[in-house]
This record gives C-alpha cells, structure tokens and sequence, in this order.
C-alpha cells in the first residue's frame, strides 16, 4: 500500500480540482459560498451515513477521549478553512486568497517535523518550495493589481492553517487505529454542527427547490469532489508522511486551472503553465528516494 500512496494522494487532488465545476453551477442558483460549503459536508455526511450503516455499522464506533481528532479535521479545519477562505476572497481577491491557502503544504510539513518527528531533507525543501511556487503562478497574482489588507492577509493565513490541519488531526487519528471512513464520516458530522450557524437553512431549502439540475450538480459536488477525495486522501495519508501528503495534494489548483481551459476557454499564460510544470516537478521530486536511504 505505501507505493500506491501517492497516487491516493494524486487523485485526491485532482478531485479536488474538480470542485469550480459545481461550485460554479450552484453559485448561478443563489447559494453562497459558505452555503455550497455546508452543502457539500451535509450530503457527504449523509451519504457516508447510509454507506457504513449498511457496510460495517461497527466503523461508527469511536471512543470519547479520540473526539478531539474530529473536532480538528470538522471544526478547525473544514469550518474554518472555508470561513477564512471565503472571506478572505471578500476582503482581497481570488488569487491572493488562493496564494495564502496554498501555505499549507509548508505549515504540514513543519509541524510534522516536531508532532510527528518527520525527516526534513534537501529533497523536500525543493518540493515545497517548487510546489509554492507553482501555485504561485498558476493563480495568476503576479500579473494583476494586488489588494493588500492586514485583516485578508491573516485571514488567509488562518485559511491555510485550518487547510493544514486536515492533515495533522487526520494523522492523529490515525495512529489512534481509525479508518477512512470513520475518520471522514466524523469530520464531515462535527463540520455540520459548526457550519450551522453560518448559514440560513430556509434559503439554502428556497434555493434547491424545484431544480433537478441542482440537485446533480450537489450530487457531483459531494460524491466527485468530496466524499471520495477526502476517503483517498486519508487512505494515502495513513501510508505516507503528511508532509509528502501535503505537497503532493498542491495539484488540486493545476487541475482546476486545466478545467478551466477546457471547459470554460479561460486563457493560460505562458506563468500558468511554468506553474503547472513547477507542480508536477514537485511531486517527482518529493517522491524519488535517494540512494542508501528508505525515506
């Protein structure tokens, strides 16, 4: 299992990237972002519910001295993530909202480092900083007006730290001998309770009423871009580093960048695709082994 890691990793990431397809179909229905946000954990809690009820009722069972590692991945991590990020859009811009995200990979593995005593060597220093620079990039930042605030700044900051600790709980986790599915199935129920009072319900009913086109975009945006990136995410994590875990998963805004080339004839400059190929580099790079060495 610790060879197909990365690729549990990858494809991860690249449903992750998926997520501005439905994202922006259920935007032009009237949901807010933190709306599609609640959405998207509710369904996925939903559906893992039934799943496990179904498949190994015992895969609910956890311990209640453990539900600190949930609150982490639901609460700190998901909820605030997506308020952070959200509003740091509002107060700056898409891109240095994404920029700021991105920090994530150098939060991981940094703490990994002293939580979980991960080997930090000259190979993942490279990664990280070709993955950041990467996204970097491919946001296209470098090419517009930037809108700079204290407030957006730390924001987006908070957005990569709470990306991050996905990573850290989720190891946590882990190494307490819970699976993916338990793991995932307890962050997206604690993600419910504190995304509730974010959000108006009685919006969120008004505007899924009536539309079965909505109803596919939301079953895409928690099957595609939810429920099975977060169980493969967990499955790569629980056999690699969360620090390789981390960068590996920097492919997610490559692909979106892609779809929206493809899908929605968005340009791509010739600092886009060096961002692209700073990506892909990094996750060669923190993948090859050196000779003499098993990390």
């Amino acid at each position: 299992m610790k060879k197909t890691a990365p690729l549990f990793v990858i494809i991860a990431g690249c449903l992750w990237g998926s997520m501005g397809i439905f994202v922006r179909g259920l935007s032009a229905y009237g949901f807010t972002s933190l709306e599609i946000g609640a959405l998207r954990v509710f369904g996925a809690l939903l559906f893992l519910g039934v799943g496990i009820f179904l498949y190994n009722r015992k895969l609910l069972r956890i311990r209640i001295k453990d539900l600190w590692c949930f609150i982490g991945t639901g609460i700190v991590s998901i909820v605030f993530f997506n308020y952070c990020y959200f509003t740091t859009i509002q107060m700056t811009s898409l891109s240095v909202a994404a920029v700021l995200l991105y920090t994530a990979p150098v939060i991981v593995t940094m703490l990994s480092i002293f939580l979980f005593h991960e080997k930090f060597h000259a190979r993942k220093l490279t990664a990280l900083v070709m993955a950041f620079a990467g996204c970097v990039l491919v946001t296209g930042i470098l090419s517009e007006k930037l809108i700079l605030t204290t407030g957006g700044i730390l924001l987006g900051l908070g957005a990569g730290f709470g990306y991050a600790m996905y990573s850290i709980f989720g190891r946590y986790a882990l190494q307490r001998g819970y699976e993916s599915l338990t793991i995932s199935f307890y962050t997206f129920l604690f993600a419910c309770v504190g995304f509730f009072p974010l959000i108006d319900v009685g919006h969120m009913v008004s505007c899924l009423e009536g539309e079965a086109k909505c109803a596919g975009l939301l079953a895409g945006l928690v099957l595609i871009a939810t429920v099975v990136p977060y169980l493969t995410y967990t499955v790569g994590l629980s056999n690699m580093e969360a620090g390789r875990a981390s960068i590996l998963a920097s492919i997610e805004p490559v692909v979106a960048t892609m779809i929206g080339f493809f899908l929605y004839k968005e340009k791509l400059s010739w600092m886009t695709l060096l961002g692209v190929i700073l990506v892909l580099g990094s996750a060669v790079v923190v993948n090859l082994k050196p000779k003499n060495s098993a990390n």
